[in-house]
């Protein structure tokens, strides 16, 4: 049997929150994975309420956010004294989704003003895989810039930037693809709809096939 999976997702204060809906979905529903750290900025409270029209409080997000099974842990973001604070602390990824560009600026430059932030610095220092999906257009040269130091940090810069040799005709299966990329850079995939083979992607076909 695969060795169980631990991972960390956060979610930031940029549109989007419906893609990690998706991500927690998979991952709750994936065997391989065993324990699931959700971490939600108040800034991602409010685009998740925003986004679903929900309260605020940490609780009505979690369950817009669809993080119902018992995998899941909701952590508090405020606290610095979190699991995460610690490498000893184990987990395999962390996977910001979104990722505000304030929040990416201050992994880049080592500051950590709450835990989410801390967790990201300690997936790096520890070697860990971090993918952050940056959610801003257009990008200023700041921004820019703090790519290019996250990424020689270690991480992934992964824009959530739709894709369209699919032809996608939903926000829905805009969201799939992303979250199923983004499950491929954690080592989980979970399907080949999107795996180009040099004449196409099994999603694309499916879609010239009812066209």
């Amino acid at each position: 049997m695969a060795e169980e999976r631990r991972i960390t997702v956060a979610v930031t204060g940029a549109g989007g929150t419906g893609a990690a809906h998706r991500l927690l979905k998979v991952l709750q529903d994936d065997e391989r994975v065993a324990h699931v750290d959700l971490l939600v900025s108040a800034n991602g409270r409010k685009l998740a309420a925003l986004e679903f029209g929900t309260e605020e409080d940490p609780e009505s997000v979690a369950r817009a956010l669809g993080a119902t099974a018992s995998k899941v842990r909701m952590l508090d973001p405020a606290d610095l004294a979190g699991p995460p604070t610690s490498g000893s602390y184990p987990y395999d990824a962390m996977v910001i989704l979104p990722c505000a560009v304030g929040v990416l600026g201050r992994i880049a430059q080592g500051l950590a003003q709450d835990l989410i932030e801390r967790a990201a610095d300690v997936t790096l220092k520890e070697r860990r895989r971090l993918v952050l999906c940056l959610r801003e257009t257009p990008l200023n040269l700041i921004h820019l810039r703090n790519m290019v130091a996250v990424t020689e940090a270690g991480a992934i810069v992964y824009p959530m930037i739709p894709t369209y040799y699919n032809v996608p005709e939903t926000l829905g299966e805009l969201q799939d693809e992303l979250v199923e990329r983004v499950l491929q850079l954690v080592g989980l995939q979970h399907t080949d709809r999107y795996q180009w083979d040099g004449t196409g992607t099994p999603a694309r076909r499916a879609h010239t096939a009812t066209s």
